[in-house]
């Protein structure tokens, strides 16, 4: 950790307040959301600050007019984000479809909270991991991203806005009540030193611009309205330029192109902690909230003489399928804790099953350890169910 001075002091900050801060620090222009536990500190806070900065900030009348305006403000070459938690974030799915088909740079910051429905707005949950990337409908490939700390809620803001940026698409940073609304001591890093990415604008003449022009790395440069460069937005399928299309080989190009500009970059895509992991005999996966129960439990057990490691995955969407087939693969159980009824369990069962044989999972588990009742998982819950697997 670097050391303290005025340039970076140590402040106490919350994790909303933390987010609001790196969207800042990472170039947010506009703002547009609508009220909603336990997300709201995250607009009061850009209500007050991005006025300062001659930017924007709307309170819309509700979500779907949240993500359309965002979606809006960045075709009009701004830096857009949006929070909300799960009820706006249904809301929001088929703009978060549109912004991925029409390629549009923007972040979404879901801050979880107990549901279906209305639930439990004051408490967490991890329930809409599987909304986060199958909640729009068609084949609409996801990043999204994961904090544990009040740190790296600011750090994975700022990572959100370059990857929005750079790959032209909706990024949803993933969040919990708790995380949201707790306070840690932290240091935040001289912007000098943090790297921001902006959106490739075109150099070429305007005609011959295509607004979504093929190339080996599926990155395209990216005009803004009003430049002079003239391109068609549409959530149908469509051509280069952006108008609509029927054509079979014209829409499978597009839809490749929003599959491999992911597939193509997982390595910089992915991240994830190992902890312990280096003669571990048993593991642990979790993210978010309840990794920090997990790694707390981890010391312990490794204190009774347990070989216990944990891998926490930082990027929930891509899922880390070749991490975990390395560092699992000698591994005979894995402890799956999370905060909903068992949606990273079948992600770990997925991409273990081509590497643990039908032979080998006889002597291998995956055990859940889950609640959905608006309480946290502890370390000793995850102890206790250790002791219960042989």
């Amino acid at each position: 950790m670097a050391k303290y001075s005025k340039k970076n002091p140590v402040v106490l900050m919350q994790g909303n307040e933390a987010i609001a801060k790196g969207a800042l620090a990472a170039g947010l222009d506009f703002f547009a959301g609508y009220p909603i536990t336990p997300s709201t500190e995250i607009a009061e806070i850009l209500s007050e600050e991005l006025p300062k900065k001659g930017n924007r900030f709307i309170q819309m009348e509700d979500e779907i007019a949240s993500i359309a305006a965002i979606i809006g403000a960045s075709l009009a070459g701004a830096k857009a984000m949006t929070a909300t938690s799960g009820p706006g974030f249904s809301l929001m799915q088929e703009g978060i479809g549109f912004a991925k088909m029409t390629e549009t740079p923007c972040v979404v910051v879901n801050v979880m909270r107990g549901g279906p429905s209305t639930g439990l707005p004051t408490k967490p949950s991890q329930g809409d991991i599987m909304q986060t990337r199958w909640g729009s409908h068609g084949d609409s490939p996801a990043i999204v991203l994961y904090p544990e700390s009040v740190l790296e809620s600011y750090q994975l803001t700022i990572r959100a806005f370059n990857l929005a940026e750079k790959y032209r698409t909706c990024v949803v940073l993933l969040t919990d009540e708790v995380l949201a609304h707790m306070r840690e001591s932290v240091m935040l890093p001289d912007l000098k030193n943090v790297k921001l990415i902006h959106r490739i604008h075109p150099t070429i003449p305007p005609e011959w611009y295509k607004h979504y022009e093929e190339n080996p790395k599926y990155i395209s440069p990216m005009a803004s309205y009003g430049e002079g460069y003239r391109f068609h937005v549409t959530g149908l399928a469509h051509d280069a330029y952006g108008f609509p299309t029927n054509r079979s080989d014209e829409a499978a190009v597009m839809m490749d192109r929003l599959k491999k500009k992911i597939t193509h970059h997982l390595r910089e895509l992915i991240q994830f902690e190992t902890f312990m992991m280096e003669d571990a005999r048993s593991a642990i996966f979790a993210a978010g909230i309840t990794a920090r129960a997990a790694k707390s439990a981890v010391v312990k057990a490794r204190k009774s003489g347990k070989k216990v490691g944990l891998i926490r995955p930082l990027t929930i969407w891509p899922f880390p399928d070749d991490a975990l087939r390395k560092y699992f693969h000698n591994v005979r159980t894995v402890f799956v804790p999370e905060l909903n009824q068992g949606q990273l369990l079948n992600e770990v069962k997925r991409a273990m099953g081509s590497v643990w044989n039908y032979e080998s999972r006889k002597t291998r588990n995956i055990v859940p350890i889950q609640k959905n009742n608006g309480e946290l998982i502890t370390p000793q819950e995850i102890i206790s169910t250790m002791k219960e697997v042989k």
